[in-house]
């Protein structure tokens, strides 16, 4: 699986999983910032999430364009530091209110711009170095290979982002609470109702702060919550740091990979190589092919990042605060990264050549089970989630699946039965349906957001943890059928001259599904029962699947010259 690889696909990828980690532990916590410091609602702050994460993935077009010109390697070291100025600014606390918000504001675009710089840029690099023809057949597990090193930093971030904010949360004297930020903000602007009131009252004197007057309770919950998301922010800068060092010591791995299509044909013609250029008729129809499977992919990104935002919301609302039985095994970070040794540790019992390499991978895989078990059962019965948390599920998964996946589709390929990536991406739309479908039968029954302004926000009626996991892991499997397979779709298929403005524009489709998860959020107030709100998703993969395999043999036909 990792054999005959080039070296510098490991160092960018592990660059890229610094900057992943750091990314993602600020994008865990932020709806949940912007509710705990300014009292926006959920379509609020759905509404700064969606344009925030659109400008994240519209600026790689920006920023290819740019590559194109002065060079992949120059725009992502640039990146990198735009990047920080960013995470530095959101770590830091500001009290006013309306300087916060400016604050908060600067900081986000400086991280859109250095992520618009950085994350497409070093993707073209990856492919690049596939453009060998040593190495050209292995492209898509490449890829598979890169895109599971950037979930290894993803699933670290929500356990650093709970660690981190409940350390000084509780520094402040308090201990989180999923109603207190709502019903302290409602009080403050005199909006509350009496029964949340009441409510806020007994909450304060489980805090320990029943003696306090209500509104002095609320500012200084407000303001210790509010400055824990902050060092929480802080821990994007130091992944940051780490990236940079690591793109810097390892450059001579990759560096014959910075190229553009000018330098590229340059070094051809001095070694007098033969320069093929694409026909104005192959160039359009490379063109058109990744234009309609852009126009598919805006669809799953409107679904699949409902993780930060509402189905964030569903995991505090509507999701028990707590996991019991085997469950409370994934909610410990330890455990995951444990499960996923063993995962590894027995393909590589397959996979390796020497009989002690297979002993060596056989004993990794058994210390890892006994150490599950006895960290499973020295566990206590019942532990306490936050919501937040949730979110380490899909970047474990995908860790752990990515080997069977790729073994799955090198089976199929040496029995010439491998699926095209456009059909592995109109099967990637199906599973995602299939993923909603789940929460639409755990909402059935549930009260509507709507209904629960008026306490607080929490149902009285919480489902189980596995409802959010579950959707996580179908969620999962659409995603690495689609994702890493579509970014390496883009690096084969892309004409060379535009090669960063593709890629751009991949991540451009991914900016206006991004900015769609807003209309899941708008709706999410709305009064409209819980279940039918995920049923438009589940439509609209569907029909972004039936829209992929219509135009599958205009797709594949593009691609056979590749």
């Amino acid at each position: 699986m990792f054999k005959n690889h080039p070296k510098g696909l490991y160092a960018l990828a592990l660059a890229n999983t610094g900057e992943r980690f750091g990314y993602y532990t600020m994008l865990a916590i932020f709806v949940l910032f912007l509710q705990a410091k300014f009292g926006f609602n959920v379509d609020q702050a759905g509404q700064v999430y969606g344009i925030f994460l659109a400008l994240v993935y519209f600026m790689p077009l920006v920023g290819g364009i740019l590559a194109d010109k002065f060079g992949y390697g120059k725009m992502v070291t640039i990146g990198i530091i735009i990047m920080f100025v960013g995470y530095l600014c959101l770590a830091f606390p500001v009290q006013e209110k309306s300087l916060a918000l400016i604050a908060m504001y600067a900081a986000l675009f400086c991280i859109a711009i250095g992520t618009g710089l950085f994350k497409g840029n070093l993707q073209v690099l990856v492919g690049n170095l596939y453009d060998a023809p040593e190495h050209k057949a292995k492209r898509d597990n490449a890829f598979s290979i890169f895109y599971m090193a950037i979930n290894v930093g993803a699933m670290f971030a929500p356990t650093a982002a709970t660690k981190v904010t409940n350390y000084f949360l509780a520094k402040g004297g308090f201990s989180y609470s999923a109603q207190i930020p709502s019903l302290a903000h409602q009080f403050l602007d005199g909006t509350i109702k009496p029964e949340g009131a009441e409510v806020l009252k007994n909450l304060a004197i489980e805090q320990g702060a029943g003696a306090m007057d209500l509104g002095a309770f609320s500012s200084q919950y407000i303001e210790s919550l509010s400055g824990a998301y902050n060092y929480g922010f802080g821990v994007a800068c130091i992944s940051l740091i780490i990236s940079m060092i690591i793109y810097v010591v390892f450059r001579n791995s990759f560096k014959h990979a910075d190229y553009n299509s000018k330098q590229l044909a340059a070094k051809q013609a001095a070694s007098g190589e033969k320069v093929v250029e694409l026909t104005p008729a192959q160039t359009k129809s490379r063109i058109t092919a990744l234009i309609l499977v852009f126009l598919v992919v805006i669809f799953f990104w409107m679904s699949f990042h409902q993780n930060g935002s509402t189905m964030t919301t569903f995991a505090r609302d509507y999701t028990a605060g707590y996991a019991d039985g085997f469950t409370r095994i994934g909610f410990d970070i330890f455990n995951l990264v444990l499960v996923a040794i063993a995962v590894y540790g027995a393909f590589s019992v397959f996979q390796s050549e020497s009989r002690r390499s297979k002993i060596i991978s056989g004993a990794i895989a058994v210390v890892a089970v006994a150490g599950l078990i006895v960290r499973y059962i020295g566990m206590d019965t019942v532990i306490p989630i936050l919501p937040q948390i949730f979110q380490q599920f899909n970047p474990f998964f995908v860790v752990v699946l990515t080997p069977f996946s790729m073994s799955l589709f090198s089976m199929l390929a040496k029995r010439g039965k491998e699926p095209s990536t456009p059909r592995k991406i109109g099967l990637g739309m199906v599973i995602a349906a299939f993923g909603f479908l789940i929460l639409v039968c755990a909402s059935n029954g549930l009260a509507s957001p709507l209904e629960l302004e008026k306490v607080g926000g929490v149902s009285d009626t919480l489902v189980s943890p596995n409802w959010l996991i579950s959707t996580y892991l179908v969620l999962t499997f659409a995603e690495l059928l689609l994702s890493p397979m579509g970014i390496s779709f883009v690096t084969k298929v892309a004409p060379p001259k535009y090669k960063g403005a593709m890629m751009g524009l991949w991540f451009v489709a991914t900016a206006i599904g991004n900015y769609l998860t807003s209309v899941i959020a708008k709706i999410w107030g709305s009064g409209m029962q819980l279940w039918m709100i995920w049923s438009v998703l589940v439509v609209l993969c569907l029909i972004s699947a039936v829209f992929m395999f219509s135009m599958m043999k205009r797709l594949e036909k593009a691609t056979e010259d590749c």
